[in-house]
């Protein structure tokens, strides 16, 4: 379960016999992945629509593991851009596992907040309670423990702790909680520097849905 298509990007190509169900969610696909079925979703950022969408699924499939992924924030110094980041608890929600993998990982605590944490000061503020931070993480969680699924959450790192993102995004989220394509474009018309910071951006986060997705798809949960 991702916020959006592009988190999952890097795992689809993994995914044998692809289909469309018929599901009222931004994106979901369902396949075999190692001779096992996987539904793969995504439905915006933030926990209500993160709820939502494992509500949707569970009155669909049945479902073994829930497994909340895509992109995270580093607040620890020491988790770089392209690292994927297992988290050991949910802070102030419930204890996650943590996959098998041949594959190096780096692992800690993991932060679910419903806002993007934007600046390296705000990340300096929060390092304290976590080792990264997200958005969906604690919803899928809370859905997990409720139907005592086995919860794993497996992130990749967008953004170091001394980064900071060129535009606001909580101040370009419509009134449903999606990320308003139109207002970040506007928003990077009026601030040039912005555009060539987004640009980048996304070259970053392409690169790390391609790791996120090479580690998915050997990993064991």
């Amino acid at each position: 379960m991702a916020a959006e298509r592009r988190e999952l990007e890097g795992l689809l190509v993994y995914v044998d016999k692809l289909n469309q169900p018929d599901w009222p969610l931004d994106f979901a696909r369902l396949g075999w992945l190692r001779s096992r079925p996987i539904a793969l979703v995504a439905n915006g950022p933030g926990t209500k629509l993160a709820g939502d969408a494992v509500d949707l699924v569970r009155k669909h499939a049945e479902v073994d593991v829930l497994v909340s992924t895509g992109f995270c924030g580093a607040l620890r110094p020491g988790l770089q851009v392209g690292d994927v980041f297992a988290a050991t608890e949910v802070v102030g929600i419930a204890p996650a596992n943590v996959p098998f993998s041949e594959t190096g990982f780096k692992t800690g605590r993991l932060l679910s907040l419903d806002r993007v944490v934007s600046t390296a000061a705000e990340k300096a503020q929060l390092a304290s309670q976590a080792d990264a931070v997200e958005m969906e993480a604690a919803a899928v969680a809370i859905r997990a423990r409720q139907h005592s699924i086995p919860f794993f959450a497996v992130r990749v790192v967008t953004d170091a702790s001394q980064d900071t993102f060129p535009l606001d995004f909580n101040r370009l989220r419509s009134r449903n909680g999606h990320f308003s394509r139109a207002r970040i474009l506007a928003a990077a018309l009026s601030n040039p520097s912005a555009i060539r910071q987004l640009i980048e951006l996304n070259k970053i986060t392409k690169r790390a849905a391609q790791a996120l997705g090479d580690f998915l798809a050997d990993a064991r949960f």
